[in-house]
């Protein structure tokens, strides 16, 4: 008997399974660890990722990871554009030793990280990258768990500035190194010299043409609470897109588009930004996601090494924050919970290692196995420590982040 309408076995699973799947796995091992171990949801979401992954089952293979990575691109755009729109320059001009401390917070971060991986004989290269992207602390982590704290204060502030300007260092790092790992792999002069003015400016310019084009719409819808956040997220999804397109950075794109809209907005057309549950969803997508990249083979070989660059790491942004972060209002018991909230690293580590793969793989693999080792401690302990450091300073609401 002819049956051919069936489906075939075994069953292939759609990218509508595989995306319904991981939001309702994030989104119950969240619940459940939150509920039954007073940890941060994000724990939760992570340990879903790991689940579903090549680390476990396998759901989510290289491949379904690779083509799934427009929603890592997305939810990040959506974390790292609202970041952005926090950085105000009217508060920096006015403690202009804000901005200071955290440029010191990157640089000694960037030197700690370069000077443990060189005395573990990392050639210059290789470790100056790894360096560069340990400098960014994880805007999704931090913002998610002051959201979930709803913490407010002299930290919680800090914290998410220092992030923005640690992220859009550690971008801005890896891009400088570019000329010099295109000359190790024989590129042409004009491609490296090239590639990184056209990333930046490139980057820049499309954040300009799409904070300009989201005011003007901005004041024609009119301040509607519904229409904007429509507003918000088309044009998020369009830099994204834009971006992509054009072999840019997406980070960049998105911080440049917020910091401009908060910062150029002279009519105050734009209402307070809200992405309420659009943006808690895109929250899960981005951990689920990244805990299935996690790679946890190589701690065993490189544990001391990832020790070592987690340890140097939180030394260098509390040594700097510590030095210069007193002028402006940071008390020194400060600075040590201020440091640790700042511990962790996500998301954005991934895909900036993920770049350096598409264009040298071999070199994206050395890049990886220090780096993405030092994520996968650092998703699952990074949110305990930002949830430790807000609690601590009196900053977090009292019953909240916990059961």
């Amino acid at each position: 008997m002819e049956l051919s309408f069936l489906p075939r076995l075994p069953l292939a699973l759609s990218q509508p399974i595989l995306f319904g799947a991981l939001l309702a796995a994030g989104l119950l091992a969240g619940e459940a660890i939150n509920r039954y171990a007073s940890l941060p949801r994000i724990t939760g979401y992570a340990l879903a990722g790991v689940a579903l992954g090549p680390q476990v089952s396998n759901l989510l293979g290289a491949d379904a990871l690779q083509s799934l990575r427009v929603l890592i691109d997305l939810s990040i755009g959506l974390i790292v554009f609202e970041l952005g729109f926090r950085l105000d320059f009217a508060w920096l001009k006015l403690n202009r030793w804000l901005f200071v401390t955290a440029i010191a917070e990157s640089v000694f971060s960037f030197g700690a990280i370069y000077a443990a991986l060189s005395y573990f004989e990392f050639r210059p290269l290789l470790a100056a990258s790894a360096a560069a992207i340990g400098t960014a602390t994880s805007p999704a982590v931090v913002m998610l768990v002051a959201h979930e704290l709803r913490a407010e204060g002299q930290i919680t502030e800090r914290m998410l500035l220092f992030t923005a300007v640690n992220s859009v260092f550690a971008y801005f790092a890896l891009t400088l190194l570019l000329p010099i790992l295109h000359f190790e792999h024989a590129a042409t002069w004009q491609e490296a010299l090239l590639h990184p003015l056209y990333l930046l400016g490139g980057s820049a310019l499309t954040g300009l043409v799409a904070c300009r084009l989201m005011l003007r719409l901005a004041r024609w819808l009119g301040k509607r609470e519904d229409r904007q956040f429509v507003l918000l997220v088309a044009m998020v999804v369009l830099t994204v897109g834009a971006a992509r397109s054009l072999n840019l950075s997406v980070m960049i794109a998105l911080v440049t588009l917020g910091m401009l809209s908060r910062n150029l907005d002279y009519g105050h057309v734009l209402m307070p930004l809200r992405f309420g549950y659009g943006g808690q969803l895109f929250f899960v997508i981005l951990f689920v996601l990244t805990g299935a990249s996690l790679q946890f083979d190589a701690l065993a070989s490189a544990g001391l090494v990832v020790v070592a660059f987690i340890v140097v790491r939180f030394l260098g942004k509390a040594l700097a924050i510590l030095l210069f972060g007193y002028p402006s209002g940071v008390r020194p018991g400060g600075a040590g919970l201020l440091a640790i909230a700042l511990l962790p690293m996500s998301g954005l580590a991934v895909v900036m290692v993920h770049d350096a793969a598409s264009l040298y793989p071999s070199f994206g693999k050395e890049l990886s196995s220090v780096v993405l080792s030092a994520v996968a401690v650092l998703e699952l302990l990074g949110p305990l420590a930002t949830q430790f450091a807000l609690r601590r300073a009196g900053e977090a609401v009292p019953g909240t982040g916990g059961a």
